[in-house]
């Protein structure tokens, strides 16, 4: 089990750059795949992008391909989140999630459900 906690939220302009940690607690981090969502009033959490144990791969949802990047450094149980030509419509509360289940398909690590601990979400706001 790990705690999450994430950090560097905040208000930027349109076009403006942001990086998002999220640093996990315990030892066992890097058998954790990890995932990014966001989530604004009255809708439910979007996925944003997810990267697996070891940090080779890394997937994103289609309205943040190209802009947005995951990493992880294992070795400082952190994961991170570089936002890059930030529009207002990204503005949320991102939420990183780490999960350790046996899933099947690509498809099961963009759903919330396959994630087991959250943080508890950091603000992120752009100006038009």
């Amino acid at each position: 089990q790990v705690q999450l906690v994430e950090s560097g939220g905040g208000l930027v302009q349109a076009g403006s750059s942001l990086r998002l940690s999220c640093t996990a607690s315990g030892r066992t981090f890097s058998r954790y795949y990890m995932g990014w969502f966001r989530q604004t009033p009255g809708k439910e959490r979007e996925f944003v992008g997810w990267i697996t144990t070891g940090g080779s791969s890394t997937y994103y949802a289609d309205s943040v391909k190209g802009r947005f990047t995951i990493s992880r450094d294992n070795a400082k149980n952190t994961v991170y989140l570089q936002m890059n030509s930030l529009k207002p419509e990204d503005t949320a509360v991102y939420y990183c999630a780490a999960g350790a289940r046996s899933l099947y398909s690509l498809s099961a690590y963009y759903s919330s459900s396959s994630y087991d601990e959250w943080g508890q979400g950091t603000q992120v706001t752009v100006s038009s």
